[in-house]
């Protein structure tokens, strides 16, 4: 798969959707692939809501039009208290959050084929919840993969500084040189398009701060697919040096594999960023490769 195969305007359509799930109005972006190779579904990060993959203004960027005009349905998901679902924050524990997730997924998918089954692509914050998807005892197993970016097990010494232990009360101006810098990484005007703020869950605020040290290390031996791990050479979060990098490798442990992909001209936002559609085409590759092994399991291992 290269890039001068797929067009930059990308013109499969990219659909606002709204399903219930168990009383709790769940809404998302829906770019459906006729014949689909699989489904991608994509979970956004702290702050922002689903159009994170289908940036802004800059449609050669969008996951959403990239993938399904390569063959695959992709739904980007708010997550539980973002979007439509907000109003119910209140209710939603971990565990709550996980069926909500799950529900809404085959809600939206009602009716459309899904191909080989489901892969579930994660930024930052939202990693939290992909992990937990990917670990659920009953229902984990059946994902064709997993792709993380933007977390780790520990910040960065700049990202120390600023963050401290309370990341939800940082100075806005410290957090936006975390995430949004270098600025020539990103098109000019992406960071402050107000279609993609949001604001934050009451909840979100604990899950961060026990995240690396608890809910990761936790979380991630129970993880049974096949897991790419993207560390942007500009993340300036999360530590992403070879010796932490080793460390998250280590952790997926009951896995068939794992990759780490250091990948070069992104930041924390690789999304969003002038590389998204090369960030994108190299997951993809990953995805498929995930496809091939779904249908074809005689497959050796790598």
């Amino acid at each position: 798969m290269t890039a001068e195969l797929l067009p930059d305007d990308a013109s499969e359509p990219v659909i606002e959707r709204v399903v219930e799930v168990d009383g709790v109005p769940m809404s998302g972006l829906v770019a459906e692939a006729a014949d689909p190779r699989c489904v991608i579904v994509a979970i956004h990060g702290g702050a922002t809501r689903s159009t994170y993959f289908d940036c802004p203004g800059h449609p050669s960027s969008s996951l959403l039009r990239l993938a399904s005009a390569a063959g695959y349905t992709v739904i980007a998901l708010d997550r539980p208290g973002y979007g439509t679902s907000r109003p119910h924050a209140d209710e939603m524990d971990s565990a709550r959050r996980v069926d909500l997730t799950y529900g809404a997924v085959a809600a939206h998918l009602a009716g459309m084929p899904a191909g080989a089954g489901v892969f579930v692509w994660a930024h930052s914050v939202g990693c939290e919840l992909a992990l937990r998807l990917a670990a659920d005892e009953t229902r984990g197993a059946d994902l064709l993969g997993l792709e993380l970016s933007g977390t780790g097990l520990e910040h960065q010494a700049m990202a120390q500084e600023i963050l401290g232990d309370h990341e939800r009360n940082a100075p806005p101006a410290g957090v936006r040189k975390l995430l949004w810098e270098p600025a020539e990484l990103y098109p000019d005007g992406i960071r402050g398009d107000p279609s993609l703020a949001s604001r934050t869950p009451p909840f979100e605020g604990a899950a961060i701060r026990t995240w690396s040290r608890e809910g990761f290390p936790a979380l991630a031996p129970d993880v049974r697919v096949p897991v790419h791990f993207t560390a942007a050479s500009h993340e300036r979060v999360w530590r992403n040096d070879p010796d932490a990098l080793r460390d998250i490798a280590a952790l997926f442990t009951a896995g068939p594999r794992i990759v780490v992909d250091e990948f070069s001209g992104g930041g924390h936002n690789l999304s969003l960023g002038h590389t998204a559609r090369a960030y994108h085409l190299r997951v993809l590759s990953f995805v498929e490769d995930c496809v091939a092994r779904r249908r074809h399991p005689e497959l050796p291992g790598s």
